[in-house]
């Protein structure tokens, strides 16, 4: 059996790396602070924002254990992916690794998966973008927001993968100075003692533990609470997309994926705390978000136009990568012979062309079903976008064990970037994450999800095997050129 760099379909120049100025190929410039903040950016979106208001009212300030522990947890799963990704950089991560190590049937369910996932994920997020918009022009329709942010965003990203970086750089930039601002603002609070709302106890750290204690709800709050935790890390696999399109994926990925902990701890638990310390976790019923919260309790005036701006940065962000890995992934997918070969196609810049106009396409679509049926789009489909996540992240596990496997014992000592832990690592990721969906199943908001779910992924199923009967055995992975 050969090692894991038998099989590759870029163009590569005499380094033997892909190459970066031929036409009709992927180009590697994303550079070291582009694939930073792209990592960095896919952990803070309106899952932290919003939905930790949610978390918290379920465990209180044990809150902070449960995004610790399953911060943990997606490190690990992003660590497996970054094995891989550092061993053979590849544009289409996941399917083409699950593709190579695993099975053409697994890199068929998990590339469409991965891409059906996304786009549900872009279709709430433009769905919603019209009434952050309508904050500031409430005479603006939300289907002209969607309709302007989709034109504005796919531009973006046709232009090419440098534009791509920049846009995420500079919008995860805002982000990530908002949140430092709103823990630094927070720290200042609690120290000096400060409270404009008489109402509110003033401030102290003392508010983690006095209330109940740290599990006010129980251990049984915490762990029902580890579901929306989950959902709140979707994205952070998204640096694996870009390995193909990186620079120095060698120095860049690593560095990428090891910060990972460090901005839950830092953006997640470090900032929850603050804002319990401030706002006391009771008082967070979900009716704002707690990050105007806090700056409403020191009557920091235009709180609220300071926090809809970065939201609705967060949201053109998350649709910004949402369309980049989707356009990347059908390119994959159509070079495994999963979807039409026009997919596959490459233009000078370097960008795949018709993957990211036709995913563009579908998410406009959509938005016109989350327009017409709104219910049907937030019960159903973004219940199959959640559950898609955690299949996702398990089927990375699965293939870095069939990845393990296929490589041999010697070569995997020679790794560059190896799983901590290796196989006990990912048998505790698979059962976290079968402890996940047994809580989804008990949770009456997210139960819908694990019937739709295997659902789901019985209808690829069927389409690999209609696919797999019209062409034969399958299209064999090759390196034709794009």
């Amino acid at each position: 059996m050969k090692g894991s760099r038998d099989v590759v379909s870029e163009q590569h120049d005499e380094t033997g790396r892909p190459g970066t100025d031929q036409p009709g190929t992927f180009r590697r410039e994303l550079k070291n602070r582009h694939i930073q903040m792209i990592a960095l950016g896919g952990a803070i979106g309106t899952g932290l924002f919003y939905g930790s208001a949610e978390s918290i009212s379920l465990a209180g300030p044990s809150i902070l254990l449960a995004y610790l522990v399953g911060g943990l947890i997606i490190f690990a799963v992003v660590r497996a992916l970054g094995e891989m990704s550092v061993d053979e950089p590849r544009t289409g991560a996941f399917s083409y690794y699950a593709y190579k190590h695993w099975s053409p049937r697994a890199g068929f369910v998990s590339g469409w998966n991965y891409w059906f996932n996304y786009v549900a994920v872009a279709m709430v997020e433009l769905a919603v973008v019209g009434k952050f918009v309508a904050y500031w022009l409430p005479s603006v329709p939300n289907a002209v927001s969607a309709a302007f942010f989709l034109v504005t965003i796919t531009a973006i990203n046709l232009v090419g993968v440098r534009a791509f970086g920049e846009f995420e750089f500079w919008f995860a930039l805002i982000k990530v100075v908002a949140v430092i601002g709103m823990i630094v603002l927070g720290v200042v609070v609690v120290v000096m003692s400060i409270n404009d709302n008489p109402a509110l106890p003033d401030p102290t750290f003392a508010h983690l533990v006095d209330d109940g204690g740290l599990f006010p709800n129980g251990v049984t709050g915490t762990v029902l609470a580890l579901v929306v935790v989950m959902f709140s890390f979707g994205g952070a696999e998204l640096v694996g997309i870009t390995a193909g399109e990186a620079a120095n994926p060698g120095r860049t990925i690593p560095r990428a994926i090891n910060q990972v902990i460090w901005r839950i701890l830092l953006f997640y638990v470090l900032a929850l705390a603050v804002i319990m310390a401030v706002v006391p976790w009771a008082t967070i019923d979900g009716t704002t978000s707690p990050f105007v919260q806090i700056f409403d309790s020191v009557g920091v005036a235009g709180a609220a136009h300071v926090l809809n701006l970065v939201v609705l940065t967060a949201v053109m962000s998350v649709y910004s990568s949402a369309l980049y890995s989707n356009g990347r992934m059908l390119h994959t997918l159509a070079h495994q012979g999963s979807a039409p070969a026009f997919l596959g196609r490459v233009g000078r810049n370097g960008v795949p062309v018709y993957g990211v106009l036709v995913s563009s396409a579908v998410t406009a679509v959509a938005v016109v079903v989350v327009s017409v049926w709104p219910d049907f789009a937030f019960r159903y489909l973004m219940a199959i976008a959640t559950i898609a996540g955690v299949v996702n992240w398990s089927m990375i596990v699965v293939t870095q064990r069939k990845f393990r496997r296929r490589i041999g014992p010697d070569a995997a000592r020679r790794l560059a970037f190896p799983l901590p832990g290796g196989r006990v690592t990912t048998w505790v990721v698979l059962v976290f994450l079968a402890g996940v969906v047994v809580l989804m199943a008990l949770s009456p908001d997210y139960r819908t999800a694990v019937v739709v779910g295997p659902l789901w992924i019985g209808l690829l199923l069927v389409a690999y095997e209609i696919k797999s009967r019209r062409s034969g055995q399958g299209v064999a992975l090759t390196d034709r050129a794009a």
